[in-house]
């Protein structure tokens, strides 16, 4: 080997942003993985927001992952919003 073969090389990465989901989105993407696995995802998602226990929610397309980055009442709170503005839609048409 050469004196330059020996040398420590060092290599430069340049990092990716990590793609940031609304709640929305996420509540959505974790929906998919457990329908995709099988599972009811109503039952899920909502044992998982009253526990926090992470098991609910499948790894499968890196659910767990993702619903982890946000905090339990957020999602909460985009459920709720969705919910309401849902049920002030149906008054104003009815």
């Amino acid at each position: 080997m050469t004196q330059d073969e020996e040398r420590t090389r060092m290599f430069r990465i340049r990092a990716e942003e990590p793609e940031t989901l609304s709640a929305r989105q996420v509540l959505f993407r974790v929906y998919d993985a457990l329908l995709d696995k099988g599972y009811n995802p109503i039952n899920q998602i909502v044992g998982y927001l009253l526990s926090g226990d992470p098991a609910y929610i499948t790894g499968h397309m890196n659910a767990r992952s993702i619903i982890r980055k946000l905090e339990r009442d957020e999602l909460l709170e985009e459920l709720v919003k969705f919910y309401l503005k849902g049920k002030m839609n149906e008054e104003d048409q009815g």
